[in-house]
């Protein structure tokens, strides 16, 4: 899954790399090293004009939305909180996300994400360590460009005199070997010349859709252990997508005679 991200990208930096009409989509941005649930953060999404032109591809907007996706059909907007993520594989026929899928579809925009590896328990030392302890590592290009997760939005309002929310979900699959050691699922991606078809909002065939969503390939994304410091909401800041220095190695023990 993807339980936290970071993003520092400004409305300029996200025109240039997304082509986001900027004319419609002037976002006030701050840079979160610590995006979590429930946070309003940067999404991009696609719309038709009315009266579309044939083969013109779909405005590209930026807007926030709250990480959780709340189903239209919800009574409350807490359920959100358990629908940070989607599994790829049944993100078409799921309840709370088919709708969506099929005409809310959006890129989020990232720095980087974390995951948190846990470490086995030392069978010799069970009794003492009732839980793994877990390492949260940073995953980020290895190029430092923007992420391009795949995602879903979604508008929700309870009563006529509620705000209407916009909420979004990132899309997941299974994670490529090199970065399955520390977490059994990862983000799906997009490439620049799928953005069109994933935020076209007109009907697609959803295998066609499924078909545009990648993991990052192989070789693509770092992966290193940072501070235990981002474990806690509160914390924001670059300091947490610094890696950790490399532990001393212990000295030999000379061998005896």
């Amino acid at each position: 899954m993807c339980g936290r991200y970071a993003t520092t990208q400004t409305s300029a930096s996200l025109h240039q790399a997304f082509e986001v009409d900027l004319a419609n989509s002037f976002v006030e941005l701050e840079a979160d090293y610590n995006m979590a649930p429930t946070k309003l953060a940067p999404v991009l999404i696609g719309r038709r004009s009315e009266e579309p032109t044939a083969g013109q591809p779909p405005q590209r907007e930026l807007l926030t939305a709250r990480w959780g996706l709340i189903p239209s059909w919800a009574k409350d907007p807490s359920i959100g909180n358990r629908m940070i993520n989607a599994r790829s594989e049944t993100v078409a026929e799921k309840p709370a996300f088919k709708k969506a899928f099929a005409k809310r579809r959006a890129l989020v925009p990232a720095d980087g994400y974390f995951e948190w590896y846990a470490s086995p328990v030392d069978p010799d030392g069970a009794k003492e360590q009732k839980k793994p302890k877990k390492q949260p590592f940073y995953i980020t290009p290895k190029d430092r460009s923007v992420m391009a997760m795949a995602g879903l939005y979604e508008f929700w309002r309870g009563s006529e005199s509620d705000d209407w929310i916009i909420s979004y979900t990132i899309l997941t699959t299974t994670a490529e070997d090199e970065l399955g050691h520390v977490h059994e699922r990862m983000p799906l991606f997009l490439e620049p010349d799928g953005f069109d078809d994933w935020l076209d909002p007109a009907p697609h065939p959803p295998e066609r859709l499924l078909e545009l969503l990648t993991p990052a390939a192989p070789g693509r994304l770092d992966a290193f252990p940072v501070s235990t410091a981002v474990n806690n909401v509160r914390n924001n800041g670059p300091e947490l997508i610094v890696p950790l220095p490399p532990e001393p190695l212990e000295p030999e023990t000379p061998p005896t005679e």
